[in-house]
């Protein structure tokens, strides 16, 4: 539990709250930092992946940066859940909808993750693995959407292995009810449902794959502050 720091957080076991707000851009994690948190105190910025702990309300939380992919999310979240103590992870994000009811600043909640990556095989289970979020998370988040007026989905996500894909076969998730392409959630799945430990993945849509709909860089770090919102409302 105390194999403290580890290879990719400098921080000292204690430094971290039980409970962790992640985005994949490490500024949204300063931004989330100086927007929400009083008194933060930065406890990573190896690779430049900051964190910080402060309080919200009073509650002691944490935020901090994942980056991209998988591989990425899979080796912060893995470190955090079984090296820091930590007990729940919320990934803030943004997400490409294929869902013709999705529109750009629109939220998804993931109650589920489909992928083609092959991340699950290093459990050696006798079949497919269906990466599912903390019910009790979903369930608080759809109804801080609602209190706070936010359009939002809970379904389906894909996380995808690849952003510029051959053949994205978006029309065959559109067939099974898939709401937004993402990259990183069902591994924070996977580290939860392994450890014992709870996740949940909100997504603001950045894009829309069928419509062409799209926003910059900027508008992506600072502009999507609604999904913010609703995870520090779980604190």
């Amino acid at each position: 539990m105390s194999k403290t720091p580890t290879p990719h957080i400098g921080a000292q076991y204690g430094e971290i709250a039980e409970t962790v707000i992640m985005a994949g851009d490490p500024l949204r994690v300063k931004l989330m930092a100086e927007r929400f948190l009083d008194d933060p105190v930065e406890f990573n910025h190896v690779r430049g992946m900051l964190g910080y702990t402060g309080t919200y309300k009073g509650k002691r939380v944490s935020v901090m940066g994942h980056g991209m992919g998988m591989p990425s999310i899979g080796i912060y979240s893995y470190e955090l859940y079984n090296f820091y103590g930590v007990k729940t992870i919320i990934r803030v994000g943004s997400a490409g909808s294929i869902n013709k009811d999705l529109h750009i600043g629109d939220l998804a909640i993931a109650m589920g993750a489909c992928t083609n990556s092959n991340y699950a095989a290093q459990y050696e289970l006798p079949g497919t693995f269906a990466p599912i979020a903390d019910f009790s998370l979903v369930r608080a988040a759809a109804e801080s959407c609602e209190r706070f007026g936010y359009h939002y989905m809970v379904g389906n996500v894909f996380t995808s292995d690849v952003f510029y894909a051959e053949n994205a076969h978006n029309d065959k998730w559109i067939s099974m009810g898939v709401l937004a392409v993402e990259m990183e959630i069902a591994a924070l799945y996977m580290n939860a449902a392994r450890s014992g430990n709870r996740a949940l993945g909100i997504c603001t849509i950045s894009d829309h794959i069928l419509t062409g709909e799209e926003t910059t860089a900027e508008e992506r770090q600072n502009n999507f502050t609604h999904m913010m919102d609703v995870a520090f409302s779980l604190i």
